[in-house]
């Protein structure tokens, strides 16, 4: 009798590892990060800067959160080379927010393609539909943010604010509620996109848009580390300002 409770427990011992080895952590707020270079991000990484972000999970290639570390956009569905995925705003922005929503687990997902023209971000096109197509093997069918940095492929487009209206309206139809906060960023220099994309918060409500003044690019587009951590930032505390009637 003896005998065969100790192959008993022999044999369910292992499973319950496995079981605690499969239990995954959930966000408690879903925050996605697209658009294209300067989101995936170019600035180099600093020794630490590939640790966990405290506090933060990233949505990884099999649709499973694992503690947050840069590169962020590595698992991106259409990213460049992984070589070029270094420091972009998201890590600054999930310090911050993190800091500010200490009781709450932040989960990122960054699908950012450097190069991508606001065309590609609509239903149809490759960039919109593979980023759903993710989520939605992911079981993820709710977001609470979206932060959006995109702009530099499309600096003279005439169309860009009501390209960008639309973007906004087909997320929050397809993932997220009718009122889900959406941020955008202004890109490097003084071009027209910034202007027409500053026109958002006064057509579309619960909508923002960071300025890029003071920051500064290492090759003349992509911002570079200090930047990216203090744009990280701004999107964050534009962010926390929409959440205030909630927290």
């Amino acid at each position: 009798m003896q005998r065969r409770a100790i192959l008993v427990a022999m044999v369910l011992v292992p499973l319950f590892i496995v079981q605690l080895a499969d239990a995954e952590e959930r966000p408690d707020r879903v925050i996605l990060l697209i658009g294209q270079s300067n989101m995936a991000g170019r600035a180099p990484l600093e020794d630490g800067d590939e640790k966990p972000i405290e506090g933060v999970l990233l949505l990884d290639g099999e649709g499973k959160w694992i503690a947050a570390s840069n590169p962020l956009n590595r698992f991106a569905t259409d990213r460049k080379n992984l070589s070029m995925q270094r420091i972009g705003p998201g890590f600054g922005f999930a310090r911050h927010l993190t800091s500010q929503l200490k009781e709450e687990k932040i989960g990122l997902i960054v699908n950012a393609r450097g190069g991508s023209s606001i065309n590609l971000w609509k239903p149809g096109e490759t960039l919109y539909d593979h980023t759903l197509a993710r989520l939605k093997a992911a079981g993820i069918t709710k977001v609470d943010a979206v932060i959006w940095h995109q702009g530099e492929s499309d600096a003279q487009d005439p169309d860009y604010l009501e390209k960008l209206m639309a973007l906004v309206s087909t997320l929050r139809r397809d993932i997220g509620t009718p009122g889900m906060p959406f941020v955008a960023g202004e890109v490097f220099k003084d071009v027209p996109v910034n202007e027409r994309m500053r026109g958002l918060t006064l057509k579309v409500k619960r909508t923002a848009v960071v300025s890029a003044k003071t920051l500064k690019v290492f090759d003349g587009v992509h911002f570079d580390r200090q930047s990216q951590l203090i744009l990280g930032r701004r999107y964050a505390e534009a962010l926390l300002k929409m959440l205030q009637p909630e927290r």
